[in-house]
């Protein structure tokens, strides 16, 4: 599995994506730093959020093989910059999360949208609580 780094707003479902991925029981907790699993890296959602992370982002990244934008059908307001993708010399693909939570295709269409905008050619939808869709992301990166 290529390792990927998970990006994405606070509640935005990365740390339990990353539990999914290596078989942890799927417990919430706020991420205050960064996180190593195996084939993961799991960042805080300020890195996303707060202009000032920005260069730990990119110095985090570079340990990574693959970037994982994450944003949650919760979050309706637009989570990353224009083209944010711009700034890794990475593959990037985004996961719209929680899908289980969605009430409408339309929730799930603005979110892909969003993520469409800043960059990402790629998109998966998945739920990693119900693993919905997970089969599916977990063959881009090269399966577990």
């Amino acid at each position: 599995m290529k390792k990927m780094i998970v990006v994405g707003a606070v509640g935005s479902g990365k740390t339990t994506l990353c539990q999914r991925l290596h078989g942890h029981e799927l417990v919430y907790r706020k991420t205050q730093a960064v996180e190593y699993f195996p084939e993961a890296i799991d960042t805080p959602g300020e890195f996303s959020q707060q202009r000032m992370f920005l260069s730990r982002l990119i110095m985090t990244a570079t340990e990574a093989e693959i970037i994982v934008l994450l944003q949650s059908v919760e979050q309706t307001t637009q989570v990353f910059p224009p083209l944010v993708t711009s700034m890794f010399n990475k593959p990037v693909i985004g996961v719209v999360t929680k899908i289980d939570l969605a009430e409408s295709d339309a929730e799930i269409l603005l979110v892909r949208k969003q993520l469409e905008l800043a960059g990402v050619e790629k998109i998966y939808q998945l739920s990693a609580v119900t693993n919905q869709g997970v089969d599916e992301f977990v063959q881009e990166l090269g399966g577990l």
